[in-house]
């Protein structure tokens, strides 16, 4: 890729909230990124839709199922459909691809993340449970193949910008925000009677019905700990979070001379999307702007950890390492699914997260066989808890 040359971008997830703001970003690009390949898993229709406007030379359906029971006509002839994971992590490797965009949600999201990396790409980085689940080997791949990381969640792009100010060893802390979701106030009372309506009308991002609730227990944020550890080679001692319900500050680094380093804008995903795709350069883009003609404020507290256990939780697996990170995320999965079917009470998804880890074989260098056998299990004790409580 010389300078001036288009870039070429591969989308994994494509039909998701990120994958969609990310062909929007292309779309306003002016010819400066292209789309040369995308993957869905079953909103293959969607997918297809893309494939007309954007005409990528691949398509990998990464469902079978939802392949074989698909309708492939309307595909360009010029897109070439593949079907299956498999296919996925060899569109990731492709030679003529030179940006990945790992925007599959949950653990599906790390074979891709791992491939891109081992080929030397860049890769924008929305699947943070690469980071979670497999940190200390995503890390060294990106190390040791020349791939580069550039974080797409908000909070990360921030610290990622923010830590531009100074050298890494002048750090002396991070601080990630977090909005504190719909129950910023609430009592332990008032929410054990949460439902899952209430969980879902977050006060100021649009996200899908996962990660919504997973901020309206902080569990967001006990997974963001452990992805800025890894990704930013942090001690957990070294990681704060304070509560920003304005969602305007993203995050900040504290320089070890007091300077405190913020990156600001309205909460719109598109924004970090094209820091990373266009990296190192800024342009013009479609992300909302800040209006500096109205008034405006901008609140600051730590979160009550009584309130939000989850904040705890995070550090203390940052801490741990090893298969910690695995089992947390499989158990945050299998809980939130049981509090979306009405199986399990949304004050109880934390502890039984809690309970997982702690009650799990620890690893402390696992490899990715290890990983996903512990994802399995995970996904098996919390569905227990379901079923006992």
């Amino acid at each position: 890729m010389t300078e001036g040359q288009a870039k070429n971008v591969a989308i994994l997830g494509s039909t998701g909230s990120i994958g969609r703001s990310a062909l929007e970003v292309i779309r306003a690009s002016g010819g400066r990124l292209r789309l040369v390949a995308l993957s869905a898993h079953t909103r293959l229709t969607e997918a297809i839709g893309q494939c007309r406007e954007f005409q990528p030379r691949w398509l990998v359906a990464t469902s079978p199922m939802a392949a074989a029971a698909a309708d492939f006509s309307n595909l360009p002839a010029s897109t070439e459909c593949r079907v299956g994971v498999d296919e996925l992590e060899r569109m990731a490797g492709s030679p003529d691809i030179d940006i990945v965009v790992s925007a599959i949600v949950g653990i599906a999201g790390l074979r891709g993340t791992l491939a891109a990396l081992a080929a030397g790409k860049r890769v924008a980085l929305a699947n943070k449970e690469s980071l979670v689940v497999a940190g200390s080997l995503v890390m060294r791949s990106a190390r040791e193949k020349g791939g580069k990381i550039i974080p797409v969640d908000s909070e990360h792009s921030a610290l990622f910008q923010a830590m531009a100010a100074g050298r890494r060893d002048e750090v002396q802390r991070i601080i990630l925000t977090a909005s504190g979701g719909p129950f910023l106030r609430h009592t332990p009372e008032q929410l054990a009677g949460v439902t899952v309506d209430q969980a879902l009308a977050h006060p100021t991002w649009k996200m899908g019905p996962k990660i919504t609730i997973d901020s309206a227990t902080m569990l967001n944020k006990a997974l963001e700990i452990i992805e800025a550890r890894w990704l930013f080679d942090l001690p957990p001692e070294k990681i704060q979070v304070m509560i920003h319900p304005q969602s305007v500050v993203h995050s900040m680094v504290e320089f070890r001379d007091g300077a405190v380093i913020a990156q600001l804008s309205p909460p719109d995903m598109k924004l970090p999307i094209q820091y990373a795709l266009h990296f190192p350069e800024r342009v013009a883009g479609v992300a909302h702007k800040m209006d500096w003609t109205q008034r405006m404020r901008l609140d600051f507290e730590p979160p009550d950890p009584e309130q939000f256990p989850a904040v705890e939780l995070g550090l203390e697996v940052a801490r741990a390492g090893g298969t910690a990170g695995a089992v947390l995320n499989a158990a945050k999965e299998a809980a939130v699914d049981g509090f979306i079917s009405g199986n399990m009470a949304f004050h109880e998804i934390v502890p039984a997260c809690r309970a997982v880890v702690q009650h799990h074989t620890f690893d402390a260098a696992p490899d990715l066989d290890r990983l996903w056998e512990l994802d399995a299990w995970a996904r098996e004790e919390v569905n227990r808890w379901v079923c006992t409580s």
